[in-house]
């Protein structure tokens, strides 16, 4: 029996968006000349759309957007530029990873590695794309080498330009246990938004939720356990914020709370 443990990216990972994608979207902009910038407040909206190409493209319908930028009347032309645009701000997100901007969230690595090496099969599946993914993968749980040591202990990146459709769709989760071949009650998913959180369930998965500001509000009702972060020894500690499970985390998620989130399946 082989036991998996799936990693969203963005809030999962890192605290990414925030610190990341929104201070790349708005960069961006800045290059291209368009006086326009997302407030924290507006991307915490857009973030309920899954993928930065359909959170800008939402844009054409966005009257203060379209009173400074000219939006095409053809949608394949606006999704050109909307394309152009997204692999600028892909580009400019990799450089913040490089140069540091976005350390790892508490226990995420460490909990990889106790997975790892208990035989667990390790993957990430996002809705942002695939560089995008691998450059955050790199930073965090290879500690800053470049991706020799993360490749050989994860057994793939999904991510939302390889599926069909994006988050709260299935479809990444899907195609991961397809190519993995993973059967889902092996299987636990860590997520952080309720869209998120959708796929995983709509996946038949187990699904541990770590909260962050963005998305601490949201409904996590159908969540197996939820947390503040997974927690490290001698660092930030696990607040646990709901639990459906026999897990008990003390002051960090282990292991040992994962076997007994995949044992109250029946939930």
């Amino acid at each position: 029996m082989t036991r998996a443990l799936l990693f969203d990216c963005d809030g999962v990972l890192a605290d990414t968006e925030s610190d990341g994608h929104l201070v790349a979207f708005n960069r961006m902009w800045r290059e291209q000349g368009i006086n326009y910038q997302w407030s924290l407040e507006q991307y915490a909206e857009k973030v309920k759309i899954g993928g930065g190409k359909e959170r800008m493209a939402s844009l054409g319908r966005d009257a203060d957007f379209r009173a400074v930028y000219d939006v095409p009347a053809d949608d394949e032309e606006w999704w050109r530029v909307v394309a152009g645009w997204h692999k600028r701000k892909s580009d400019i997100y990799k450089e913040l990873i490089a140069a540091g901007a976005l350390p790892g969230r508490p226990g995420v690595k460490r909990l990889a590695d106790e997975a790892h090496a208990a035989g667990w099969q390790l993957a990430v599946c996002s809705t942002s794309s695939l560089s995008s993914v691998q450059a955050v993968v790199d930073h965090v749980m290879g500690a800053g080498t470049a991706g020799a040591e993360t490749a050989a202990k994860f057994a793939g990146i999904f991510a939302g330009d390889m599926a069909r459709a994006k988050k709260p769709d299935p479809a990444v989760y899907l195609l991961a246990l397809n190519e993995l071949g993973l059967e889902p009650a092996d299987c636990i998913v860590v997520e952080d938004s309720r869209n998120g959180l959708l796929a995983a369930t709509a996946a038949r998965l187990a699904c541990v939720v770590t909260v962050n500001p963005f998305t601490q509000n949201e409904d996590f009702s159908e969540a197996a356990l939820v947390v503040s972060s997974l927690g490290d020894p001698g660092g930030e500690q696990t607040v646990v914020l709901a639990n459906r499970t026999a897990a008990r985390p003390q002051g960090y998620v282990t292991v040992s709370d994962l076997e007994m989130v995949l044992a109250a399946r029946a939930f």
